[in-house]
C-alpha cells in the first residue's frame, strides 16, 4: 500500500484556510463527504470523538486526525496544506500545517493501523514535509506524497 492508493489528486487541499482546530476537522469533513458520499456530520463526529480520546498532532507540525466509519467501502485520504499553522493540541507545542485524514472502514482493522504508520513515518520525514510546506498547488503536493519511500538504509 502507498501513500497515493489512499489518497487522490482532488483530495488535497494545497491552501486550506482555517483559524482552529474544530475549523480544520469541518473543513477536511465537508470536503470528504464530497469526495466519499459519506454523511458529512458523521465524518465530522468521528473525529471529533478520536480527538477527545488525545489530539492526532504527530509533533513537527503534523496531524492525522482518522476515524472509522461503518458505511465506508475502503480507507480513504485527504491532505491538506493549512495557509496559516494552527493550535492542534500537539504534545510538542508546535502549530501544525500538514494534517493527513485518513477515514476507514469499520471492519479494517491492520490495514487501518499499517495506513498510519506509513502516513506518520511519511510525514516525520522532514526533508518531505519541508517539500510539502514549499508546495503551492495540489499536483505538487501529489507529486511529493507520490514519491518512493526513502530506504531505510
Amino acid at each position: 500500500m502507498t501513500i497515493t492508493d489512499l489518497v487522490a489528486p482532488e483530495a488535497i487541499l494545497p491552501a486550506l484556510k482555517v483559524i482552529s482546530k474544530k475549523q480544520a476537522l469541518q473543513e477536511l469533513a465537508a470536503r470528504a463527504s464530497a469526495l466519499t458520499g459519506q454523511n458529512e456530520r458523521s465524518v465530522f463526529e468521528v473525529l471529533l470523538q478520536r480527538e477527545k480520546l488525545g489530539t492526532t498532532a504527530v509533533g513537527y507540525g503534523v496531524a492525522i486526525p482518522h476515524g472509522k466509519l461503518p458505511k465506508l467501502e475502503k480507507l480513504f485520504g485527504l491532505f491538506a496544506r493549512l495557509e496559516r499553522p494552527i493550535d492542534f493540541e500537539a504534545m510538542d507545542g508546535q502549530p501544525v500545517d500538514l494534517i493527513f485524514l485518513l477515514l476507514a472502514p469499520e471492519g479494517a482493522g491492520a490495514d487501518h493501523l499499517k495506513a498510519l504508520a506509513r502516513i506518520a513515518r511519511l510525514l516525520r520525514d522532514q526533508d518531505v514535509a519541508k517539500k510539502l510546506r514549499a508546495s503551492r498547488d495540489a499536483q505538487a503536493i501529489y507529486s511529493v506524497l507520490a514519491l518512493p519511500p526513502a530506504s531505510a538504509a
